[in-house]
């Protein structure tokens, strides 16, 4: 239906297809963020722990034991399970404190579901094991920065197909 007062519709007879993009996975982040693992044995102490994390820029350390892990030790772990119980985190071994039960993700887990696990289980860093073992750790913060750059992607380009068509 023509518009009134003259003016003609603008008819786009080409088609522009968005990118397509398969759903994002651990290994897409790990990629881009590096696999850097920072762990200590059972037998460090928190004060050890506290002070890797620190320096690392890291909320978290993983606890391995002969190339094993046995368990994470998180920021959150120092403030309920050290300093609320009035522990010395300098003779305190992270073998007394770590959380064991360790919930992990592969490098083909979509980010999605690392996003509900995550969200559900009020977890802020899982470990990625791959076919080899251990090859790094996601954080909620990972996936919400991979997030939100695809998201400004997406608006570029609905940007260029709403506003390149002249």
């Amino acid at each position: 239906v023509p518009s009134g007062g003259g003016a003609k519709e603008a008819v786009h007879s080409e088609w522009i297809p968005l990118r397509s993009v398969p759903m994002a996975a651990v290994r897409d982040t790990l990629a881009k963020k590096g696999s850097l693992i920072v762990a200590l044995p059972p037998n460090a102490s928190v004060l050890e722990a506290a002070r890797v994390m620190s320096e690392r820029s890291v909320g978290a350390v993983l606890v391995i034991d002969e190339g094993h892990l046995v368990g994470i030790f998180t920021e959150r772990d120092i403030l309920r399970r050290v300093v609320a119980e009035g522990r010395d985190p300098a003779k305190e071994p992270l073998a007394t404190v770590v959380t064991r039960d360790v919930l992990t993700c592969t490098p083909a887990t979509p980010l999605d579901e690392c996003r509900a696990l995550m969200t559900t289980r009020r977890l802020r860093h899982l470990p990625v094991v791959g076919p080899d073992g251990l090859c790094g750790v996601i954080s909620s913060g990972d996936v919400l920065a991979f997030q939100v750059a695809e998201q400004q992607s997406e608006i570029q380009d609905l940007n260029r197909y709403v506003y390149d068509m002249r």
